[in-house]
């Protein structure tokens, strides 16, 4: 009756080892590697692995000073941009108020003419000569400054340079076409300053 106790509790404690969880079992390590494998016992009291290094001071100090530099070189920056951009608004004002300078100059010459062409209003073949002067003078500047005129009278009517005053039945001109220009249109390069003011045909009947 004893031995068979002694075998029943011999069996109970082999059971419990085969149900508790047995470590992983790792492979040896390489003796080539020169790392040595210590168990916690091994290891000296007061010699636990340390965490990694925190930053010297001098490291510290150089994180700062890259900092301050950086600090230093955006505030030169916008130092730089603030004074590019009030020089950029300066002389876009002053571009605004000369950019007319040079047409303004031309016109000096034409004013002369007029003042003479008024003195000589009793002379009327003087006058009339002094008008003309004038008009090819104008014409003249027109041209140095790239304003061309819009081709009016017996064109084809065209709404992009011309303006309809009125339409007129008349077989002078084709039909749909300027019969008369009122006021003379111009424009500079692709940009119209000034539609033509036209009377347009249309067929009689």
């Amino acid at each position: 009756m004893g031995k068979s106790m002694e075998q029943t509790d011999v069996r109970s404690s082999e059971e419990e080892q085969q149900d508790q969880p047995r470590e992983q079992e790792l492979p040896p390590g390489d003796p080539r590697d020169g790392y040595v494998e210590r168990t916690s016992a091994e290891v000296p009291e007061g010699k636990e692995p340390k965490a990694a290094a925190a930053p010297q001071p001098t490291e510290i100090q150089r994180l700062r000073a890259e900092r301050d530099a950086l600090f230093e070189r955006l505030a030169r920056l916008q130092a730089e941009f603030d004074n590019y951009r009030k020089r950029a608004a300066r002389e876009n004002s002053d571009f605004r108020d000369y950019a007319v300078a040079d047409a303004a100059k031309s016109l000096l010459p034409v004013i002369d003419n007029f003042s003479l062409a008024l003195k000589n209003a009793d002379n009327t073949e003087e006058f009339k000569r002094g008008v003309e002067l004038i008009h090819k003078q104008l014409q003249d500047l027109l041209q140095k400054l790239n304003v061309q005129r819009v081709p009016a009278k017996g064109e084809p009517f065209d709404p992009r340079v011309h303006e309809a005053i009125e339409m007129v039945e008349s077989d002078a001109v084709p039909d749909n076409h300027v019969l008369d220009e009122l006021a003379a249109g111009y424009r500079i390069k692709d940009r119209l300053l000034r539609p033509a003011m036209v009377r347009v045909a249309k067929k009689i009947g």
